[in-house]
């Protein structure tokens, strides 16, 4: 049986022929690198929405460097320390599995028996989630309305992605525990400092959600040195700032040969009450 449910019924989804079947007839074939379209037409506000070939490219050629490990194992420890032995993991804005893949390594190697599951409203991006982690079950599919039944995740992962409330409410058990990761202030600032005339702090702050409780907020803090153009690039084409920044700023970023810069992130770890 798959983690995900019918988009359009909400029915229980089967393994049959390469697809995903539901008693009501409703079928999504398996694309061929091993993930399914659960998005429905009517719920696209493009026709190929989320992050582009390239983008996906820039962060798979990025992550795969480990510039981005900490947050990664900081994630690990907290999904091993606050899980059960056989945990629901969703991961909802799963890119292409960098930290969906690291989480189910960190619980197998605690002896766990996790159950993985991803999505992504980026078709590219699943295509390289799917293919290089044919273990996790991928699917194309919007937050706001994750094809998943209520009560089903005890851990729910969001890594820089939209901030579905209503839906990780409904998806997550009682006592679940939900990770929602952000930029913190300095993030990328020397990167911002090259790109803006006036670069501007990130926002941070401690907002309590209706039916979450705060465990904790962890910090994760250092600095990382990108020692080639290729690097710099593939960070900023990952980032918003790639479609946001003028040819000015492109251009001075594309004249370095190295930059060192900060990362900062907070983790947010929340229970589901």
């Amino acid at each position: 049986m798959s983690f995900f449910r019918c988009p359009l019924c909400g029915a229980p989804l089967a393994e049959e022929d390469r697809a995903l079947r539901c008693p009501g007839g409703h079928a999504f074939d398996r694309a061929k690198e091993g993930y399914v379209n659960l998005l429905p037409v009517h719920q696209k506000h493009s026709k190929a929405p989320g992050d582009d070939k390239g983008m996906a490219a820039a962060r798979r050629a990025f992550l795969e460097k480990g510039w981005y490990f900490p947050l990664r194992e900081a994630l690990c420890r907290i999904a091993a320390e606050e899980t059960g032995p056989a945990p629901a993991v969703l991961d909802a804005g799963c890119g292409e599995g960098y930290y969906t893949a690291g989480v189910r390594e960190a619980l197998l190697a605690a002896g766990k028996a996790p159950v993985i599951a991803g999505i992504d409203i980026s078709k590219f991006s699943l295509q390289k989630a799917a293919k290089k982690y044919p273990d996790i079950e991928f699917a194309v599919a919007s937050a706001y309305r994750l094809p998943v039944a209520a009560g089903k995740a005890d851990l729910l992962l969001n890594v820089f992605s939209p901030l579905a409330l209503e839906e990780f409410r409904r998806v997550l058990k009682p006592g679940g525990v939900y990770l929602y990761v952000v930029p913190a202030a300095y993030h990328l600032w020397e990167l911002k400092e090259v790109l803006y005339e006036k670069p501007y702090l990130n926002e941070e702050k401690e907002t309590p959600y209706e039916g979450f409780a705060y465990l904790d907020i962890l910090p994760v803090s250092y600095s990382i040195h990108l020692p080639s153009q290729e690097d710099i690039h593939a960070l900023f084409q990952m980032t918003p700032y790639y479609w946001k920044t003028g040819r000015e700023g492109a251009e001075r970023l594309a004249g370095l040969e190295s930059l060192d810069c900060r990362v900062d992130f907070r983790v947010h770890v929340f229970r589901r009450a």
